[in-house]
């Protein structure tokens, strides 16, 4: 998330920040507190960001360092009519107040001219110490030491999304934090169209209108789509007349970003050709709680479609897990714009889990793979691709194996191999889990 954001914002990790990769402590180089700022208003996985004045693997290096930093950019934040105060964080330690206000006092060769305020004061600086990721086995010094002015946190933007607040949901709907991470892994900003191809209740396209997108998506659940049937929420038996997608963006205020949503099968084409969307942000069913469906049945025949009248309700058949992502991955390529970013949960089972369980497409890239652990043996991945070629005919049926992208053959494909049985296990656990 943060480096996809840093990709939009401006700015790039350290080069420090190889050795420091399992540290809850990020170096980042930005070139404005502005966009700092913009970075952290949309972040969901970083607490706070700090203008980092000093750093080092031990206190005399702390100290070195922050002598050395610039005297003319600490001075305006420690004038005399200033209030501020001084806090200390230790990750994987507990400090006794003693020790925190004796580190405090060792910083008196600062310069501070203002007033001390604990409560409400206009500066606020930290003391950061690392002591490592074992909070049974703590060293007795820390690991790294940083000290910087604080200059903005953000945690409310989950809170004010929650689902449990939500008026209109569904067994699946997104958690908020989840739905914020995918459209900033996404890239999502003002004015993008941002389409969800298995939409829902809606839940993906509410953070994406948060950052200014137009959204819109399609569901082959006639009932989802208009907001009809039995409800989802505890202790209320059927939908009310008011419950729909629009609905939701209209309870955040974010109704003018919402395009549509149209009752569609995501197997079938209904787009005209050429590129639309600036990003495709989905969670395709799994089959667990919500059911893999396509229009037509197996013995469906060309001849009974011509048949078809526009009232004609569509028998319904199983969409198989492995086809729904090639299907998936085969729409970006076609109707992304070039740059556009494809992001999407993969189940799996981690026994069995390996890289090239990922569908690859020749047109895509695979740009994020990041595990979010649902039991010991099941989980999921949330996977982000970039367009980076353009689509052509020839791209129509293609799937990535062994370094080669070959011709999709159906069922029989290695894909069908990988995906097999997934959803089956994935289900048999959830089932054993709730007895």
């Amino acid at each position: 998330e943060i480096t996809s954001l840093l990709s939009l914002y401006g700015g790039h990790f350290s080069g420090e920040q190889e050795i420091l990769v399992n540290s809850p402590f990020w170096i980042l180089n930005i070139p404005s507190e502005e966009m700092a700022r913009g970075l952290m208003k949309r972040t969901v996985c970083a607490k706070s960001i700090f203008e980092l004045w000093g750093h080092g693997r031990s206190v005399g290096d702390l100290y070195a360092s922050l002598k050395n930093y610039p005297m003319d950019k600490m001075l305006p934040y420690l004038q005399s009519d200033s209030t501020y105060k001084v806090h200390i964080h230790t990750f994987n330690k507990t400090l006794t107040q003693a020790q925190k206000i004796k580190k405090i006092d060792a910083l008196e060769f600062l310069p501070f001219k203002g007033k001390v305020n604990l409560k409400n004061p206009e500066h606020i600086f930290w003391i950061l110490e690392d002591y490592g990721m074992d909070p049974n086995n703590a060293p007795e010094e820390p690991f790294h030491l940083y000290f910087g002015r604080w200059v903005h946190g953000q945690r409310e933007l989950i809170e004010s999304y929650s689902v449990k607040k939500r008026h209109f949901i569904g067994n699946t709907s997104m958690d908020a934090c989840l739905s914020f991470i995918m459209a900033n892994h996404g890239r999502v900003k003002p004015n993008d169209v941002v389409y969800d191809p298995f939409v829902g209740t809606g839940g993906l396209l509410i953070s994406s209108a948060h950052f200014g997108a137009y959204v819109c998506g399609t569901d082959i659940d006639y009932n989802t789509i208009h907001g009809l049937g039995k409800a989802s929420r505890k202790n209320q038996k059927w939908r009310g007349p008011d419950e729909n997608i629009r609905a939701n963006l209209r309870q955040y205020g974010l109704e003018k970003y919402y395009l549509d949503a149209l009752v569609s099968d995501s197997s079938r084409p209904i787009w005209r050709k050429g590129m639309l969307f600036d990003a495709i942000i989905t969670d395709p069913p799994y089959g667990i709680r919500e059911a893999t469906r396509r229009t037509g049945s197996q013995k469906e025949t060309a001849k009974s479609a011509e048949k078809s009248t526009e009232n004609h309700i569509f028998v319904s058949s199983n969409y198989h897990l492995s086809d729904i992502f090639f299907d998936l991955l085969k729409f970006a390529a076609e109707y992304l714009v070039m740059g556009g970013r494809l992001v999407y949960w993969l189940p799996v089972y981690r026994p069995e889990y390996t890289e090239e369980i990922i569908p690859r497409h020749p047109c895509l890239k695979l740009i994020s793979n990041c595990e979010q652990m649902l039991s010991s043996h099941t989980s999921r991945r949330l996977i982000t691709m970039e367009k980076v070629k353009e689509f052509k005919d020839q791209d129509q049926s293609s799937y990535l194996l062994d370094g080669q992208y070959m011709p999709y053959r159906g069922h029989n494909s290695f894909r069908e191999k990988y995906f097999s049985g997934v959803t089956k296990r994935i289900a048999k656990e959830e089932k054993d889990n709730q007895k």
